[in-house]
């Protein structure tokens, strides 16, 4: 299993310095990836290619990137000029968002996600491997090929919860991109579904990227209240509501890995035996903890 972490949003007069600056320290760390978050701050496909440029070697994904703001083609174009700008190191990460979001802030139907997605992913999938897309659905239409010189095809991840979206992640993209979910509901829920839907449409094992908050601490339950007031608003949102309750958990702080490096160790471990490929630790300590934090996740890489 392989480690990343989730980069912190940039403050300040030099967002771009900021981003530079975690991205390097990740890949001084060890760690395989850096991902960023694409809410109400940076774009992140931009962010990445002009802060990730200058720090070779370690993967750069977005998680995730909202799709009705964007024509599939579109973002192909946005996604496939930055990855020909961070060397072909870009993953990236698509989900429809939440109907508070789409509906409610940017005047867009929420209407059949599904259908939306899956007419989506027809557009963009062939895009981003350097193959025109020729596609008329009921929502979206496209005729177009794109000459962004890139080294490979960009690989391509789906913000995938429910059932028919993780059927339609294991058809048509390289995996999934998960928040919020724990190890047994990746074990009971994700991996066998995913992998059912790429096995049946003959791709291979899908990615599996799960981020969850970490904090390694001797006062796991400071951590927790922490966490429950940090990532509240994800407890109401209907889509991670439901892998909570899948999980048996009241709220984000009992998905949280919180505790000494043994009882984070051992809770990591058991997303790998769940299936999880990728885990990308979102960091919320404070003080000594954040600096303990990621010496437990440098030993990871060892």
């Amino acid at each position: 299993m392989r480690v990343g972490i989730l980069l912190a949003e940039p403050s300040g007069p030099d967002p771009r310095g900021q981003l530079r600056d975690q991205i390097q320290r990740a890949a001084d760390d060890g760690l395989a990836s850096a991902w960023l978050s694409n809410i109400f701050g940076l774009d992140a496909l931009t962010a990445l290619a002009a802060a990730g440029c200058g720090v070779p070697g370690i993967e750069l994904g977005t998680a995730v990137m909202p799709t009705y703001p964007r024509h599939p083609a579109a973002l192909a174009q946005q996604a496939l000029t930055a990855a020909a700008m961070l060397d072909g190191r870009l993953t990236l990460g698509v989900g429809p968002s939440h109907r508070m979001v789409i509906e409610d802030m940017f005047g867009y139907s929420f209407d059949k996600p599904i259908r939306h997605l899956r007419e989506y992913l027809a557009v963009l999938a062939p895009l981003l491997a350097g193959n025109p897309a020729d596609f008329t659905g009921e929502t979206l239409r496209a005729n177009i090929g794109l000459s962004v010189p890139v080294p490979g095809r960009v690989p391509l991840l789906l913000a995938a919860l429910g059932p028919q979206l993780l059927k339609l992640a294991g058809e048509q993209a390289d995996g999934t991109v998960l928040w919020m979910t724990g190890p047994a509901t990746v074990a009971a829920h994700i991996t066998p579904s995913i992998t059912a839907a790429a096995r049946a449409a003959g791709r291979g094992d899908p990615r599996i990227v799960c981020i969850l908050p970490v904090c390694v601490t001797s006062d796991p339950d400071q951590a927790r209240a922490r966490a429950a007031r940090i990532f509240a608003v994800y407890g109401q949102l209907p889509s991670y509501r439901a892998m909570l309750d899948r999980e048996g958990a009241a709220g984000p702080a009992d998905v949280a890995l919180a505790g000494d490096e043994d009882a984070v160790g051992g809770q990591v471990s058991r997303l790998a035996e769940a299936g999880v490929t990728d885990f990308v630790a979102s960091e919320f300590a404070r003080g000594e903890d954040a600096a303990r934090t990621r010496e437990f996740l440098r030993t990871l890489t060892a």
